[in-house]
């Protein structure tokens, strides 16, 4: 009985008396495709439109887990997983100077768009010519206990509070620390000086 391959990684499972003397160098090139499968990292460079190719029985750059896109493409390019009934999953930086929009078949399928300076978790479900790409949800919601490593940065966006009725923002103009109610400040705290009496805290009224 002739060799099989594993549906989402390409391994090539030997026939029933099959391969004799030579099953050992089979046996190793589907621990490669394993090692790759679960920690590679390739450094890709685009030039434009680029297929990843995940090839049965054979090393290919569609088999790395982690794909670093690199490159001067002219504008903005698609990234192809290829074959499209392959279930695969990746974790795409997207370093081009161009945003990369990741896609499965040439069908009616839902792709990603991952901008530049972007990395994005990314599964393709392999459902064939209309395959669908989606985003894996990297949320805090089901964590109970966040912790941070360093400075939160909010990247000039707000805090914002349950319901989102109840916001902190800051004033870019003045630095000052903005607490809104359905987006009117309530009261705020001036950027100079230590916060040491009311001379330093402003209200504005109950909500």
């Amino acid at each position: 009985m002739a060799s099989t391959y594993t549906n989402n990684s390409g391994l090539e499972k030997i026939g029933s008396g099959e391969q004799a003397g030579t099953w050992g160098d089979t046996t190793n090139n589907n621990l490669d495709i394993i090692d790759r499968t679960v920690n590679g990292v390739l450094s890709l460079t685009v030039s434009g439109n680029t297929t990843l190719t995940a090839s049965d029985g054979t090393l290919s750059n569609g088999h790395y887990k982690i794909i670093i896109l690199g490159g001067t493409p002219s504008g903005a390019f698609n990234l192809t997983i290829d074959p499209n009934d392959q279930q695969k999953w990746y974790i795409f930086k997207n370093s081009t100077g161009q945003t990369a929009t990741i896609k499965q078949g040439g069908g009616s399928g839902t792709t990603v768009a991952i901008a530049n300076g972007a990395t994005n978790i990314v599964y393709a479900d392999g459902a064939g010519s209309n395959a669908n790409v989606a985003l894996v949800p990297t949320d805090l919601v089901n964590d109970t206990t966040p912790q941070l490593g360093g400075n939160l940065d909010t990247n000039g966006k707000s805090i914002l509070f349950g319901s989102s009725k109840w916001s902190i923002e800051l004033d870019t103009g003045d630095n000052d620390l903005l607490f809104k109610y359905n987006g009117t400040t309530v009261f705020k705290l001036a950027s100079s000086g230590a916060v040491t009496s009311a001379n330093n805290i402003t209200a504005y009224g109950s909500p």
